[in-house]
């Protein structure tokens, strides 16, 4: 299936074909860039958050150096595969210090390409932002916040498995039946 375009072009200049075909080759391949959207506040996580409207939105914060954070997040990236062609949107923000995005956030999802929407928040003031998503969370990741309009949850630890985490979503979305399992 790769090489579909490269037979098409074939087909019209096989003399184009050869170059590309050697071109493709002698380049080494780039690693996944995956788009890392930067909130220097919370005010304007809230306002991507208001940008979603109707949609469903599962907004997980993790960071690099948190173990079980880490370990979570096939789960949302499986979430993301069953779950967005019915409208619900995975927000995975990212808590690494802003000095760490170069060293540590971009080589991590380069190893680790994910899915979903990436975002660093990079707001030095938790103590202020923290209540704004939850009055009784007390900042330790992995900790998820799902919001449809009005309706917010929050879950303030880490996914045992994909079924939990489908469970405390369920109330948030709209669809019914579930998605078949693949």
């Amino acid at each position: 299936m790769a090489f579909f375009p490269y037979l098409c072009l074939m087909r019209l200049n096989p003399r184009l074909f050869l170059l590309s075909l050697l071109f493709s080759w002698s380049v080494p391949q780039m690693a996944h860039s995956q788009e890392i959207i930067v909130y220097d506040s919370i005010g304007q996580l809230e306002a991507r958050i208001r940008q979603a409207g109707d949609t469903t939105l599962v907004i997980n914060f993790w960071a690099t150096w948190c173990g079980p954070c880490v370990e979570e997040l096939p789960i949302f990236e499986e979430l993301h595969r069953r779950y967005s062609p019915f409208g619900l949107k995975v927000i995975l923000i990212s808590l690494d210090f802003k000095s760490q995005k170069a060293k540590r956030l971009i080589p991590f999802l380069q190893t680790h390409p994910l899915s979903p929407e990436i975002g660093q928040l990079v707001d030095p003031d938790a103590d202020s932002w923290i209540p704004r998503v939850d009055s009784l969370w007390d900042g330790a990741i992995p900790a998820t916040w799902v919001i449809q309009k009005d309706k917010r949850g929050f879950h303030p630890t880490y996914f045992k498995d994909f079924q939990e985490l489908e469970m405390f979503i369920q109330p948030f979305i709209r669809i019914c039946p579930r998605p078949a399992r693949r």
